[in-house]
């Protein structure tokens, strides 16, 4: 059975950094990534990396987050930097298992004061 724990969310000031993380367990997975929700809208990519380490980012976060994982520990990271209040929003991992099966994360939270 997977199962996903998430960590690092958090309230910070506008240009300040957090780090996320995602540990898995219950499979080998392919695709490992983020997605977020704010308040009144849709859940989105914010960035996704494959085995092999090839990403792939939401424009709007371009530049100032980095997506990485550590297959051993079976972890995806997100660091996030000079973050703004519109990146303020519950932030789900999300991976795919070796059977092609999509699993979520609980969500953490994460707060960018203006």
């Amino acid at each position: 059975q997977v199962h996903l724990v998430e960590s690092g969310g958090g309230l910070v000031q506008a240009g300040g950094s957090l780090r996320l993380s995602c540990a898995a367990s219950g499979s080998i997975f392919s695709s490992m990534g983020w997605y977020r929700q704010a308040p009144g809208k849709q859940r989105e990519l914010v960035a996704v990396v494959n085995r092999h380490g090839n990403t792939n980012y939401a424009d709007a976060v371009k530049g100032r987050f980095t997506i990485s994982r550590d297959n051993a520990l079976r972890t995806v990271y997100l660091q996030m930097n000079s973050l703004k209040p519109e990146d303020t929003a519950v932030y789900y991992c999300n991976v795919y298992d070796i059977q092609n099966t999509n699993h979520w994360g609980q969500g953490t939270q994460v707060t960018v004061a203006s």
